[in-house]
């Protein structure tokens, strides 16, 4: 993209460049001054001017040409400011009047439990985020107070008001309408405003009719009811795995009963006071949100296969009626395909006095929140979309920047637009269904590395600790947009057994190993796996365009190359052991993190603490000290041709490190922890540039960037820059946008 400035903002660039140059004082000659214009461009976006640069190979500050770059972002309908979309929504209940309240268990910034009217974050409830307490998977409300559940862990400082060291209390928490806690006369917690219902299971639901609270605990397999206003246990009676709970026009109560192991959830019917009443549904598998709906209905969230909510008239013998959502939810159709009546996990339902609808998708694994309100006729009126968590994005670079992954979901961008309306959610790429041994289900993987492999699509998924890296294909004939799980490697793990517990089965019993999906089911079958035993500390991991896999250790003998062996019959790249390569780590690193190599130009990238520049300590999350370039490396070259220090930590409290790389056309990008700031070096000199961080379409703020592909470069054909970056804290990927 061209700079076009009109005269005046040419004239007020000359005038600041030439304050800044008459304010550069420094005995060392290394001061750097940086700042920001904010200007209205006739397409109605803020861009961000940088007017400083600074030569770090040498002690000379110097004036650059301004430098234009533009802030956006995906995955989180709202952009900057605390009222965005949560991470997840584990639970909601929908007052008559439209206003929707939720819970969940996390959220990076403290949302966990939210408020939402009319297509708009209101606010979120108070202090449940931080001092070892966390939100819960139920929530209900009155025309006084808001009842989440919650959890409050022990802490070691002896304070009144917190279980001891180890001991958790699984609360009940009483609020008010505007979101602030409610203490009561006996209430626990520093505030006085929790009501201790178990020591050892959570709560699963709740509701309440007149002056009670009904409070589920599955695990217990009991009901206890409270009173609203003293919260004193008032009764209580048995049901089978209860979880969350209706109230119909006569105040009686419809409980789920919730899935457990192999066995199928199903809805009971209950007076206030405990009494079984006959009625019941059975048809439902996997229940996991409830609602009464109109004067006789009662609307059922169906997470099974069939992805519905499930309509139940319930006058009498409950009888199914209707549905709301195609059969098969996101997976009927085009599989993975967006669409508004398409549901994918499905963890709340309400309606309000008005008829309309409300549902929220999770996704499976914590996908993340995906909230819509639908019309009595079933049309939706609008969609609030929190989808990011502890990820990165990727671009297929077939498409030029417009087609980008993520973890779990597909977008398009329109770069035309304004920035946070340039993205579209497009597709979900899990399906746990057909592939229910599918790694994302499993683990918790993030930094996509998207990839053409003789001209086919690739996603590689690598984790926070580096400890695997995950490979799936896509076959649009068969499995429309759902990403199918193809392979994975997994490190060497210095307590044995690779990954704990009963998943992936047949795994070998120690050591490392690749896994591929030989048969094409997307399952971990025997005879799939390759073995072997390694180092077990991994820096970083990386996949070059041509499809070959590379791994660093933090060892002398520190650089894995497996080579691209070609795709089987079924699609799936090939790996093996014996094929691997072993290169000698450059004598320049004491402690190599991570890797890059581009087979076009036979370039490798590396970065590590070096001999100059040494560790303070263990930290394993970040890049190190130094980044250098290798030139003809297949050719045995261990010579730098340059080597340039980022950002570190020598004191021990990581206030300054250097999250992650990536190097993308002419230049190499680096992105601190904790600043999230973007530092670019010359390709080709190994020069320091200039650096950049979140603007003001953001709210100039981000979050820590603390996962080993953090940040991802992109150069389109037009010469743009496309640089994605993690931003877990609100809840999205930043995008940065420039030409240089």
């Amino acid at each position: 993209m061209k700079n076009r400035f009109i005269p005046q903002i040419k004239n007020i660039g000359d005038k600041l460049n030439q304050i800044i140059k008459n304010l550069i004082q420094s005995r060392y000659g290394r001061t750097k001054i940086a700042f920001n214009i904010l200007l209205g461009l006739t397409c109605g976006l803020m861009v961000t001017f940088v007017g400083m640069t600074m030569d770090s190979a040498t002690t000379k500050t110097t004036t650059a040409p301004a430098f234009t770059y533009k802030t956006s972002w995906l995955g989180n309908t709202v952009g900057k400011g605390k009222l965005r979309v949560q991470n997840n929504v584990e639970a909601m209940y929908v007052t008559k009047n439209g206003e929707i309240y939720t819970n969940s268990y996390w959220d990076e910034a403290g949302g966990e439990a939210g408020i939402y009217k009319d297509g708009k974050v209101i606010g979120f409830l108070e202090d449940i985020h931080g001092w070892n307490r966390l939100g819960g998977k139920a929530v209900t409300a009155n025309s006084k107070y808001i009842y989440i559940a919650m959890s409050q862990s022990g802490m070691n400082n002896g304070k009144d008001g917190y279980p001891p060291e180890g001991k958790i209390w699984y609360c009940v928490r009483r609020y008010n309408l505007a979101g602030k806690p409610v203490p009561f006369p006996a209430g626990n917690g520093w505030d006085k405003s929790m009501l201790i219902t178990s020591e050892k299971n959570e709560v699963t639901g709740l509701a309440t009719v007149g002056d009670k609270l009904f409070v589920s605990n599955a695990d217990a397999n009991i009901v206890r009811i409270y009173n609203t206003e003293t919260m004193l246990e008032i009764g209580k009676f048995t049901v089978t795995n209860p979880g969350g709970i209706a109230i119909d026009l006569q105040g009686d109560l419809w409980i789920i009963q919730t899935k457990k192991g192999n066995t199928v959830g199903k809805i009971v019917h209950y007076s206030q006071t405990g009494k079984k009443l006959p009625q019941q549904i059975v048809d439902v598998v996997d229940p996991t949100a409830i609602a009464t709906y109109k004067q006789d209905r009662l609307l059922v969230a169906e997470n099974g296969i069939r992805q519905q909510v499930l309509i139940y008239n319930i006058k009498n013998q409950p009888i199914q009626v209707g549905t709301l959502g195609a059969k098969n939810g996101i997976y009927s159709g085009v599989s993975g395909e967006v669409q508004s009546l398409k549901f994918y996990g499905i963890t709340g339902v309400g309606t309000d006095s008005k008829d309309n609808i409300y549902i929220n998708n999770n996704g499976f694994n914590k996908s993340g929140t995906d909230l819509r309100k639908f019309s009595a006729s079933g049309q939706q009126q609008w969609q609030l979309l929190g989808l990011i968590f502890v990820d990165n994005a990727d671009t297929d670079p077939k498409s030029d920047g417009v087609d980008v992954f993520t973890k779990h979901e597909k977008y398009s961008i329109d770069y035309s637009k304004p920035s946070g309306k340039q993205w579209t959610y497009k597709a979900y790429t899990l399906n746990p269904f057909k592939y229910p041994q599918d790694p994302r289900l499993h683990t918790s993987p993030d930094g996509p590395i998207f990839r053409r492999i003789q001209g086919k699509p690739f996603l590689f998924l690598t984790d926070m600790f580096g400890s695997l890296l995950q490979i799936y294909r896509f076959q649009p004939t068969t499995d429309g947009n759902i990403a199918v799980p193809a392979g994975l490697f997994v490190g060497t793990n210095d307590q044995g057994k690779s990954i704990s517990g009963n998943w992936p089965p047949y795994q070998p019993v120690k050591g490392e190993w690749i896994w591929r999906d030989k048969n094409g089911n997307g399952a971990f079958d025997q005879n799939e796996y390759d073995s072997s035993e390694d180092y077990p500390y991994i820096g970083g991991w990386w996949v070059d365009t041509k499809g070959d896999v590379w791994k660093t250790l933090r060892t002398e003998d520190g650089i894995r190359h497996y080579p691209l062996q070609g795709l089987d019959s079924k699609g799936n790249p090939i790996y093996t052991y014996n094929s691997m390569q072993k290169h000698k780590t450059p004598s320049v690193f004491k402690d190599l993190r991570r890797i890059e190599y581009f087979p076009e130009t036979d370039t490798m990238y590396l970065s590590g603490f070096t001999v100059d520049h040494p560790a303070s300590g263990d930290d394993t999350g970040v890049v190190g000290s130094e980044i250098a370039r290798f030139d003809n490396w297949s050719k045995g070259n261990r010579t730098p041709k340059w080597r340039t220090v980022v950002p570190y930590d020598s004191t021990g409290k990581r206030e300054v490190s250097t999250a992650a790389m990536s190097v993308a056309g002419d230049y190499v990008f680096a992105v601190t922890v904790k600043t999230a700031e973007v530092y670019v070096y010359k390709a080709a000199t190994g020069k320091f540039v200039r650096k950049f961080s979140p603007g003001p379409e953001v709210g100039g703020e981000s979050g820590w960037v603390d996962i080993p592909h953090g940040i991802r470069a992109f150069r389109r054909a037009n010469g743009e820059y496309l640089v994605f970056a993690e931003e877990n804290m609100n809840g999205k990927v930043i995008i940065y946008r420039f030409s240089m």
